[in-house]
């Protein structure tokens, strides 16, 4: 242990402050079209456009990795239960968001992953996209609607899901192999994120 209460962290680790929140009870949210030609839609995805979408969206970005450390057959297990719903946002044919709601555990939902591409931010499209999500989360019988960040994630994403409703309950660290460093990821994914080298 370092001076002041720090800790080294080994290289190719990487160390986050993950941010858990929750909302209890549904919360009132502020209506928000979205804009002309883009359109919200559920999914039942194949791993392969699974793959796809959450790099675009928060892989390359945001250092988005957790999916990317499951095989194909458990992520196809993931994508097929009965208590996993997805969605995306469409534009010109192409899909640029994810949301992945996780009702597996009963009375509950877990906001897995919740993003948009770069091409649809600051547009509106995020806080449409939320209230998408707390409308299909509270259209279950559950009592807690809950959901982590980290310091990966954009500066504005935690401000982002307290306004939408979610307190802060606890946080955490986690440390974690660098996904760039076990070729998950591009060494220029998430440039905000230093890599070690080494």
């Amino acid at each position: 242990m370092l001076a002041d209460g720090m800790h080294d962290v080994p290289r190719g680790k990487l160390a986050t402050v993950v941010t858990h929140l929750e909302m209890t009870s549904h919360v009132q949210t502020t209506p928000r079209a979205l804009p002309e030609g883009v359109t919200f839609r559920r999914v039942q995805p194949d791993v392969a456009w699974y793959r796809d979408v959450y790099k675009r969206v928060g892989g390359l970005d945001w250092l988005w990795f957790g999916r990317l450390t499951v095989d194909d057959d458990a992520l196809g297990a993931i994508l097929t239960d009965p208590g996993t719903e997805f969605y995306t946002l469409s534009k010109d044919g192409q899909d640029h968001a994810l949301l992945e709601l996780d009702f597996r555990t009963p009375g509950e939902c877990e906001l897995m992953y919740f993003g948009l591409t770069a091409s649809l931010i600051g547009t509106g499209c995020g806080r449409a996209l939320m209230n998408e999500a707390v409308a299909h989360a509270w259209s279950k019988p559950i009592t807690r609607f809950h959901l982590r960040t980290c310091t990966f994630d954009s500066p504005q994403a935690l401000r982002f899901y307290q306004r939408s409703g979610f307190t802060i309950v606890k946080h955490a660290i986690e440390i974690a192999d660098d996904p760039r460093k076990l070729g998950l990821l591009p060494e220029t994914a998430a440039p905000h994120v230093p890599l070690l080298r080494g």
